[in-house]
């Protein structure tokens, strides 16, 4: 016990040389994990799209077992919307096991990172599908996760993101070469992914989530970029958006409060005819923070549930065939299952196949002409 202490102390103490992106601040072991597997709460060093430091945090999975002779692969799971506020960082949530699809890759040997994404568990804002910030994030965590001696890590790693974690999984496929030329990307995998970010705001056929969605971005991307909320609404709709985005984390086990209900459908009243599309700045800052298919170097998984309410599965697939057109190889994968909220764990063992043939150099597969 006392050695486990020492350890423990001696991870959670970074030196002040350690302020560089990527960098490990502290590592912090988590005393109750799933059988068989070993796990630290981390914050480390990313940066803004200004190039500042800023901390982040993450979770850092592996097997609970010797030292392997080579070091452990990397899958980076980037998450779904949990929420905006510091609050709702996944990693601090009792429910992180339960809903984090990603852990399945430790079953099979991967040293697994959930990154939190900026403002998630740490100061600052939150930036809510904004590419590059987040992309900075993921692939700073990877870097930080090869300095944690138990994961045994390497420098090669693949991106497995659903939702929000599947615009942020492009994102990182199209900014890793540039941002992380020290680390060997293989392969991006896309659950349900914001894609093309005028269009999801515009075509989920769940107008509660949509609307709840909007709020959270508009949220967001005010403070982000210091956008007036006044231009998109009125005293009573700006009040909703705030309390909505800093009183609410998402809910994955009970419906939502009764105040949270009244308060999404009463913005859905108010802001019925406003179209985040078609209203500078925000329609710019939407088409910037949609991922680029050309951009992205490496083989995609695009996964999609054609019965998904809250992630357009048009807009989906429109954003593949752009992929296909750009002469990328992509799998496309229609999910069973629920929906969209079990859409990660539904694709599970088909994303951790792919995944598992590209860290082995096989040829990448293609279906493009069936999308």
């Amino acid at each position: 016990m006392r050695a486990l202490t020492i350890a423990a102390l001696l991870l959670t103490t970074a030196p002040v040389q350690a302020q560089r992106v990527g960098g490990l601040i502290s590592a912090e072991p988590v005393v109750e994990t799933p059988a068989g597997m070993q796990a630290w709460r981390i914050r480390y060093w990313t940066s803004t799209e200004q190039s500042q430091l800023r901390q982040a945090t993450a979770m850092v999975v592996a097997p609970r077992e010797a030292i392997p002779r080579q070091p452990r692969r990397i899958v980076a799971f980037t998450h779904g919307v949990w929420g905006v506020a510091t609050k709702c960082a996944p990693s601090i949530s009792p429910n992180f096991w339960a809903y984090t699809a990603g852990v399945r890759a430790v079953e099979r040997g991967y040293a697994m990172v959930a990154p939190d994404y900026p403002g998630l568990g740490s100061d600052g804002v939150h930036p809510l599908l904004v590419g590059r910030a987040t992309a900075r994030s993921v692939l700073d965590a990877v870097r930080a996760t090869q300095q944690i001696p138990g994961a045994a890590a390497g420098n090669r790693f693949a991106v497995w993101g659903e939702s929000q974690g599947g615009h942020a999984a492009l994102w990182t496929g199209q900014r890793a070469k540039q941002y992380a030329p020290d680390l060997d990307l293989v392969g991006v995998a896309a659950i349900a992914p914001a894609s093309y970010l005028v269009d999801n705001l515009r075509q989920g056929k769940n107008a509660s989530a949509r609307t709840y969605l909007t709020a959270l971005t508009a949220h967001s991307w005010s403070q982000y970029y210091s956008i007036p909320l006044s231009t998109i609404a009125g005293p009573q709709s700006q009040g909703i958006i705030t309390r909505l985005a800093q009183n609410n984390c998402v809910n994955f086990e009970s419906l939502p409060k009764l105040g949270t209900t009244i308060g999404i459908l009463a913005l859905q009243h108010n802001m019925r005819n406003v179209d985040l599309g078609s209203v500078e700045p925000w329609a710019t800052r939407a088409r910037n923070n949609s991922p680029t298919a050309r951009a992205i170097a490496v083989p995609l998984l695009i996964a999609q549930n054609p019965k998904d309410v809250i992630v357009a599965p048009a807009g989906t697939r429109h954003f593949a065939q752009d992929a296909c057109a750009a002469r990328k190889r992509v799998r496309w994968v229609d999910i069973s299952g629920k929906g969209h909220e079990t859409s990660a764990k539904d694709s599970a063992d088909v994303a951790l196949n792919w995944i598992g043939d590209r860290f082995e150099g096989r040829p990448a597969p293609s279906n493009c002409g069936k999308i």
